[in-house]
């Protein structure tokens, strides 16, 4: 009776073991789409004053498009008013004073995921990071006040305050570099806080300093995106099916006969092993849990001393550019061999690494297998 409760729970145990090897797995497929922004806040524009005195209001509208989990374009429309002062310049104080203008500035982004880039691509973080950088217009008008503060100082002095003062209308290049982070509220919409630094030529502000003239935005608003922005499927990976290392023990049998003869030898099979260390999207650092597949490699190695290994890295064509995923699998193919080297003494000259070409068959059908190094031992 003993014997058959025994039997019973090893077989029990036996299963679980088996059911925890198996890994559930999650998978985004990214889809293109569309995204609109509303925006309001602040702007300081750079001069010779206080903070306060060069506060002005702001405001954007932002129309843009993802074309891959991190690379997109956005094109803005941004403005209201602009500051400018002459505090610490002209010897008549009674004519200092501030001025303000009205302008639009128009602008063409790259946007960047960083979040997707540096953590691999999922939709359903709660925060995520973007950074932009472009070229635009900016159209400024109603100047009107720095060229009656500029008048008032001719006539009082017979000389020029300010040395670029324009009036009308003026449009100038600007360079944009920006930075945003977004809060996912739904699916779709997202709150969002966005910093920006705007550069233009000197003539900007009315004022002739000799160096380019900044305007710094700060910005609140939300950010919509159309569309269902990616597919979600959960499936279960089976683990690999261990590899048998069988060694061969040879056995000289002698046999006396009247005609020497040659001893027959037994050729011997050189053992082999292969193991696949699989990573998440975008990312080339070896897990943990994957880890203990670098130490079988390492152990094999270790106890067939004339073995070498070659790694070579794989990356899912169907998510990142052919730029980045050469990257990628040159990444994973030497993190596998930095660990056998730095965490089990393995000799660099017994590791060979390689990356998958650009037109080279995937090895496998899903694209969370091809995200893999495969190192096989001989």
């Amino acid at each position: 009776m003993k014997a058959s409760k025994i039997l019973a729970a090893a077989f029990l145990l036996a299963g679980s073991l088996g059911l925890s090897a198996q890994e559930t797995v999650t998978e985004y497929t990214f889809k293109p789409n569309w995204f609109v922004q509303g925006q309001f806040g602040a702007q300081e524009t750079l001069g010779e004053s206080t903070f306060c005195k060069m506060l002005s209001p702001n405001a954007q509208l932002a129309v843009g498009y993802m074309f891959n989990p991190v690379v997109g374009a956005r094109v803005a429309v941004n403005g209201w008013q602009s500051k400018g002062s002459n505090d610490i310049q002209g010897p008549m104080k009674t004519l200092q004073g501030n001025w303000k203008w009205n302008y639009v500035a128009p602008t063409a982004n790259l946007v960047v995921n960083m979040t997707n880039l540096l953590g691999g691509y999922n939709p359903e973080r709660v925060v995520e990071v973007n950074f932009y950088a472009g070229l635009g217009a900016n159209v400024g008008f109603n100047n009107n006040q720095a060229v009656d503060l500029n008048a008032e100082y001719v006539k009082a002095t017979g000389q020029d305050m300010l040395g670029n003062l324009w009036s009308g209308t003026k449009a100038l290049l600007v360079g944009q570099v920006a930075a945003d982070v977004n809060f996912n509220l739904t699916k779709n919409l997202a709150l969002g806080v966005e910093l920006q630094a705007n550069t233009l030529s000197d003539q900007y502000n009315s004022k002739k300093a000799g160096n380019a003239d900044w305007y710094y935005n700060a910005l609140v608003g939300i950010k919509y995106s159309f569309g269902p922005r990616y597919n979600k499927t959960t499936r279960t990976i089976a683990p690999p099916e261990p590899v048998v290392v069988e060694k061969i023990v040879e056995k000289i049998v002698e046999k006396i006969v009247e005609v020497p003869a040659k001893p027959v030898v037994a050729e011997k099979v050189a053992p082999e092993l292969k193991r696949e260390v699989f990573f998440p999207i975008a990312v080339a650092k070896v897990s943990q849990s994957e880890m203990s597949k670098v130490q079988e490699v390492a152990q094999f190695l270790k106890e067939n001393p004339e073995a070498t290994v070659v790694v070579t890295g794989y990356a899912d064509r169907g998510t990142g550019t052919p730029a980045i995923n050469s990257r990628l699998c040159k990444q994973r193919a030497e993190a596998v061999a930095s660990a056998l080297v730095s965490k089990y003494g393995i000799a660099k000259s017994r590791i060979v690494t390689k990356v998958m070409g650009a037109d080279e068959k995937e090895p496998y059908g899903t694209p969370a297998q091809n995200r893999v190094a495969i190192a096989i031992c001989k």
